[in-house]
């Protein structure tokens, strides 16, 4: 479910979000009920059991709390539950409030991703976050006490002059909380961004490619020693407290996408899948779904040997990485007979380690995640 508006659009952020004043709630919740509604009666999706849901952005914690409860009755009755759906609202310190976290759990969310980014004011401030370090512990410590066991911190290393001193500082103070799951990802300069513009016209500080893999080992270290296991290349959770919903894209499961920009993906019946994508300015979508009852603005299809690399690729960000034998069930074949051309040069260099059991990266072959994925990509097309 993604909510695409903001209090204020961070420079490096590429996310589907949109600063609005004021935010049309009513309108917006209108429109995702309604393509809520058009999905239940999709082929691909009619009477699925959802085992996860997840409110996106944007800065979900921005919604009034009563179209949360609302999209959720929505989602009900649309597609049965599993009795233990993790339902996750991602929430920035700013907007978290004793009342909302009462409000939040009533309407049935049971877990939160807050939006910390860091400890450390002067890099919170460069960041363009508006909360401070204070804020973002108040946030911690409020959902807590409004009972929440499942959190998530999302963090970011690798900042302009950022030291590792300086990282290890907010992973430590992090790690001191007791979170039960934390995202800990490097700043990208991602293309088209007001960041980019920054550093295109005065090049940042950055950390090179060694002084990253440095911050990346050090924060895998840390988290082993206080137990905190690496599922994925930034993700790192306490025993059983995983995110199933973020885990689900990296098995290359299906998954609905309701809001402005969101995407949702599909298997077809001959191995292959659909992928699709809404309009992603928010009074587009509202006006297309009042107009036809969705708001798809592309739609691919996916043939089947690159919807198994695609599978390839982003099941090797997990720890565990593909079930040979499911993937075979799944496509005709196992990772490494449909790839073994593509893949076996890795192998050799002792950056994958495979059997009949599994395929994943080796520690070392961490670093070359994204040209691994690369290779297998272009061997499919």
């Amino acid at each position: 479910m993604h909510i695409p508006f903001c209090a204020h659009k961070c420079h490096y952020c590429d996310f589907n979000s949109h600063a609005r004043a004021p935010i049309p709630w009513r309108a917006y919740a209108d429109a995702l009920c309604r393509e809520l509604a058009h999905w239940a009666g999709h082929p691909a999706y009619r009477g699925r059991t959802l085992a996860s849901i997840f409110f996106g952005g944007g800065t979900p914690s921005l919604a009034e709390p009563w179209l949360i409860a609302r999209v959720l009755a929505a989602i009900r009755a649309a597609f049965p539950c599993s009795h233990d759906c993790e339902i996750t609202l991602e929430a920035n310190p700013d907007s978290v409030s004793a009342e909302r976290l009462a409000a939040w759990r009533t309407a049935g969310i049971n877990r939160l991703s807050i939006g910390t980014q860091s400890l450390n004011d002067r890099e919170l401030d460069w960041l363009e976050r508006i909360h401070d370090r204070q804020q973002a512990l108040d946030a911690f410590a409020h959902a807590r006490a409004a009972g929440f066991a499942n959190i998530n911190l999302d963090l970011m290393y690798g900042l302009p002059e950022q030291t590792l001193d300086d990282w290890l500082d907010t992973l430590n103070e992090a790690i001191a909380l007791e979170p039960e799951h934390l995202s800990c990802y490097q700043l990208t300069v991602e293309p088209g961004t007001r960041l980019a513009r920054m550093h295109n016209r005065q090049p940042l500080p950055l950390p090179n490619e060694e002084a990253s893999l440095t911050f990346l080992f050090a924060t895998r270290k840390r988290l082993a020693e206080q137990g905190y296991r690496a599922y994925e290349v930034s993700n790192f959770a306490r025993a059983g407290r995983h995110c199933r919903h973020n885990d689900a894209y990296w098995r290359y499961r299906d998954y609905l996408g309701i809001g402005a920009g969101a995407f949702g993906k599909f298997d077809r019946g001959d191995r292959g899948a659909i992928r699709y994508g809404n309009l992603r300015g928010p009074e587009r979508y509202m006006r297309q779904l009042h107009e036809t009852g969705h708001a798809i603005a592309q739609q691919e299809e996916i043939p089947p040997r690159l919807a198994a690399a695609e599978a390839v690729w982003l099941g090797l960000r997990r720890t565990d990485g593909i079930d040979c034998r499911a993937f075979a069930v799944r496509f005709g074949a196992t990772p490494w007979r449909m790839f073994a051309e593509t893949l076996a040069p890795f192998a050799a260099r002792g950056l994958l380690d495979h059997d009949a059991e599994r395929l994943r990266l080796s520690e070392t072959g961490l670093a070359l995640a994204d040209d691994i994925a690369a290779a297998v990509i272009q061997a499919a097309r």
